[in-house]
């Protein structure tokens, strides 16, 4: 799958693109190559960035801190590093299959 990738050290990469102030919190399928997340959050003062950590360390249990935003703070396309899970249980828990 395009949106998702396994680095060297194990971590998974994710690829997303954000929809801001959607009516609810979900994940949307594929925009592209990026998954794509529909957000209630307006993207102000960086609360649709911690929306999207925390929508995704929910999603997946695992802590807030296992979620990491690498680039595309300022833009709907993001790259998101997650540890502590692999491959296979971030597409089950996302519905990737």
């Amino acid at each position: 799958m395009p949106c998702l990738s396994v680095q060297a050290d194990g971590n998974i990469l994710l690829t997303l693109h954000v929809q801001p102030r959607a009516s609810r919190n979900e994940v949307a399928g594929l925009h592209g190559e990026a998954l794509k997340l529909r957000l209630t959050t307006p993207p102000v003062d960086g609360r649709a960035n911690k929306a999207v950590i925390a929508f995704l360390a929910k999603k997946l249990h695992i802590p807030k801190s296992a979620v990491t935003i690498r680039s595309g703070h300022k833009n709907r396309s993001k790259t998101v590093v997650l540890t502590g899970l692999d491959e296979h249980q971030v597409r089950v828990r996302l519905n990737l299959n």
